[in-house]
């Protein structure tokens, strides 16, 4: 019997509100919020399907959290990684409830800088495109005589 534990997920879709950034009381930035992601059915029989919508609850923490707080709104196309998170809490009325959301490690742009601003005016980043402290920082090449391939 194998060991093997696996809890990573990939969504890419639009956001459905604009992201609102709160501190808890330790002064940790998160966000809470909904990613809506297009997905086909199966027909019966005729291969086709149609296509319908899921709303995806996600949470983000720290840098992740400002990222994506200064560079997404409402509508704008994400993509996150990370992976499911269930939560169990009591109600006022003594009755469990479970919560499923999808704690977020990294945050992308989807759409190009003139997609994103020929929409509707929106702000168009000028930084690089990835969350901050996701990669280290990269020696620029000016020749690429010497590269291998």
């Amino acid at each position: 019997m194998s060991n093997l534990n696996l809890n990573k997920v990939i969504l890419c879709g639009r956001l459905t509100s604009d992201p609102e950034l709160k501190t808890t009381q330790s002064q940790i930035s998160v966000i809470s919020f909904t990613i809506a992601v297009n997905r086909r059915t199966r027909s019966n029989n005729e291969g086709t399907g149609q296509q319908v919508t899921d709303f995806i609850n996600c949470v983000a923490w720290r840098q992740t959290a400002e990222f994506i707080t200064r560079f997404f709104k409402k509508g704008s196309a994400i993509c996150v990684t990370g992976s499911i998170q269930v939560r169990k809490w009591t109600d006022q009325q003594g009755q469990n409830r479970y919560s499923t959301e999808v704690v977020v490690d990294d945050a992308m742009f989807v759409d190009s800088k003139a997609e994103a601003s020929g929409r509707d005016g929106s702000f168009v980043p000028s930084e690089p495109f990835a969350t901050p402290g996701a990669s280290e920082s990269f020696d620029v090449v000016k020749n690429d005589d010497d590269l291998p391939f």
